[in-house]
């Protein structure tokens, strides 16, 4: 998104959330703004939390909620939002390469969907472990996997229980791919989903940005 743009995406949220009667509706989508395109550990975003209408007096929560809303404005106006780095951008660009070629994979005949399952994983897991080393995340003592750096971002809180759960799945699919159990990635369809849900997933928490 434009930086214009992004300044009118604030300021359409900044009019919504003044109204205090609509305040509980457009919440999720204040979260969901910063999360996208100020990350999943924005400052702003912890602030927003700390208001969940569900749980603080409405009337209070819309003119905090305001409040942060126009602080986190004033940061974009003032040229303060950081962009992606060229190195975090040169890593979801291998990553979205990959992606490209699992689609085109899938779309030959030729092609048994064991390859571009294999090659989607392969794109998973190097987002996920690029993600964790930007951010300074240790994984511990775990073995690097897919499902390792899952439970990372889980116990950090940067992905929800749902996103563990997607990466669960597909990490299974992948492996019954590289240990060439081909009747459990036979069906072109359910690997198709499976593509369509890491791309959806990365655009989520990185591609937005790029």
């Amino acid at each position: 998104m434009e930086h214009d743009q992004l300044i009118q995406q604030i300021q359409r949220l900044i009019t919504r959330a003044r109204n205090s009667d609509t305040i509980s509706g457009v919440y999720a989508e204040i979260c969901q703004f910063l999360q996208t395109y100020d990350g999943p550990r924005s400052q702003f975003l912890a602030s927003i939390k700390e208001y969940n209408p569900r749980s603080y007096m409405r009337s209070s929560a819309a003119s905090s909620i305001t409040d942060i809303l126009q602080a986190y404005l004033e940061y974009v106006e003032a040229g303060l939002l950081q962009g992606v780095s060229p190195e975090r951008r040169a890593q979801l660009d291998v990553v979205s390469d990959f992606l490209a070629q699992a689609q085109v994979l899938l779309e030959t005949k030729a092609v048994h969907p064991a390859g571009p399952t294999v090659v989607i994983g392969a794109a998973l897991e190097e987002f996920l472990r690029t993600w964790i080393e930007h951010d300074g995340i240790s994984i511990g003592n775990k073995k690097p996997s897919l499902d390792a750096y899952a439970r990372t971002l889980r116990e950090a809180e940067l992905i929800t229980k749902q996103d563990a759960k997607d990466i669960t799945s597909w990490a299974g699919l992948r492996n019954h791919a590289a240990h060439g159990e081909w009747e459990e990635v036979a069906d072109k369809s359910r690997v198709s989903l499976m593509l369509e849900g890491v791309n959806l997933f990365m655009r989520k928490y990185g591609a937005e940005k790029v």
